[in-house]
């Protein structure tokens, strides 16, 4: 919802402020700087002192500024405020993290898809709103609506409980057979007998609810393991996927709305902008619905083809969708090939988001996933300069030449990495050590 309503607000306050159309583009730009601080921020900070707090800390960043942002009473501080809404929001593959270290693994992919999808759903409600509330009451009523469900996680942040693998994993022995023995309670069941232990804490002593000091690491360390010789591969290939998807999702979205218009203008015809509001509406409710087709694929091949395979495939069908681009096609045809091109794009995305977290262990899996978003979030700042910037000089071919070489990439990377998900458990370092009682 939050980066949906970009769209709307945009034009609005470009006409109210008379900006330029580099000034409206800042907008958006900065919401993805902050992002792209937040993504790697949050993940430091969830594995040093917790899921729990770093959920809380992104729920009240977004939550704030979201609300301030509508009271903003010029340009700088709208910036200013989006960007730090940006730095929220960063914080989504934390709670990516802490979800999935709930989950069962036969559950993870089903479960991961439900995730995804409410991305969709926001974006859905987002048009939704914005159609009901920017006519009558304006942009600022907008921004402020929109930052309720954010406020709404503050409620949930109430009843949640800590991740049990990460309690184990900091010695907090106690405090996680708390959480499991509630765990069991509500699915009807009861804790197995024995001692929970992580491999580096095998000794009884380790039951103590002191944290181990080893497991105290900052920021460097964390950043070394990732870079290590058993995760520096999966790392780096995962940052070009990353970067990659998000690239090509943001990019898609722009491409639908310039490459016709960029089109005839190039071809030296004049292009009449339509003003309404319903127009716009129209053209965001469209290209939001073309995800859910996406989101059942995902939903069809993740469990039962497998997570790399499935993602390599589905970039190099976008691939085919979009070659036929670099040459004139009539409207009808530019918009099939762009919706079927997303409709790949979000398969992949919602499918990324269930592979990367499995690669990490426990101690750096939100560090690593937090570090990997940065990636894309560099991909989001980056595509509006190709798919609008490049389109509008009149380089349609050069535009979706590299949306072809960058989309191919990340499909080949996806097939490079050496690590397959499906059915894998979670590498936490935690086992339930039985013993006879």
């Amino acid at each position: 919802m939050e980066m949906m309503l970009l769209s709307f607000i945009g034009p609005v306050v470009k006409r109210m402020w008379r900006l330029s159309a580099k000034e409206q583009s800042l907008i958006t730009s900065v919401v993805f700087i902050g992002m792209l601080v937040g993504a790697y921020s949050w993940g430091v900070i969830a594995d040093k002192y917790g899921r729990r707090k770093g959920f809380l800390m992104t729920a009240l960043v977004t939550t704030a500024a979201g609300f301030m942002s509508s009271f903003s009473p010029n340009y700088a501080t709208l910036l200013v405020l989006r960007c730090v809404v940006g730095i929220g929001l960063g914080g989504g593959p934390v709670l990516c993290s802490w979800l999935l270290e709930f989950i069962p693994p036969p559950n993870r992919g089903t479960w991961m898809v439900v995730f995804q999808a409410f991305w969709t759903v926001g974006a859905v409600f987002e048009a939704s709103i914005a159609w009901a509330v920017m006519p009558t009451l304006g942009w600022r009523w907008l921004l402020a609506f929109s930052s309720i469900p954010s406020f709404g996680l503050l409620i949930f942040y109430l009843c949640t409980p800590e991740s049990p693998r990460y309690l184990c994993l900091n010695g907090k022995i106690n405090e996680a057979m708390t959480i499991l023995d509630r765990i069991a309670k509500v699915n009807g069941t009861k804790v197995p007998s024995g001692t929970l232990v992580s491999d580096d804490d095998v000794v009884a002593s380790d039951q103590d609810s002191t944290p181990t000091k080893r497991h105290k690491q900052g920021a460097l360390t964390t950043i070394l393991k990732l870079l290590s010789r058993e995760l520096i591969r999966p790392t780096l290939l995962l940052w070009v996927v990353f970067f990659g998807n998000s690239f090509s999702y943001y990019g898609l979205v722009l491409l639908t709305i310039e490459l016709n218009a960029g089109r005839s203008a190039c071809a030296g015809h004049k292009v009449k902008v339509e003003e309404t509001e319903d127009v716009n509406y129209k053209d965001v409710f469209i290209t939001t619905f073309a995800e859910f087709p996406g989101l059942i694929i995902v939903a069809l091949t993740v469990d039962r083809v497998g997570r790399r395979p499935s993602m390599a495939v589905l970039f190099f069908i976008c691939c085919v969708l979009i070659f036929p681009l670099v040459f004139q096609q009539s409207e009808m045809v530019t918009t099939g090939l762009l919706f079927g091109s997303r409709i790949c794009i979000t398969a992949t995305f919602t499918t990324l988001f269930i592979y990367a977290p499995k690669i990490y262990p426990t101690a750096v899996r939100s560090t690593g996933f937090g570090a990997a978003s940065s990636m894309g979030r560099i991909g989001g700042m980056v595509c509006p300069y190709v798919a609008v910037a490049l389109v509008q000089g009149c380089h349609e071919t050069a535009a979706i030449g590299m949306f072809e070489v960058i989309i191919f990439l990340s499909g080949v990377s996806i097939l490079l990495i050496p690590i397959e998900t499906k059915g894998r458990e979670l590498s936490d370092n935690v086992k339930l050590k039985c013993q006879s009682v």
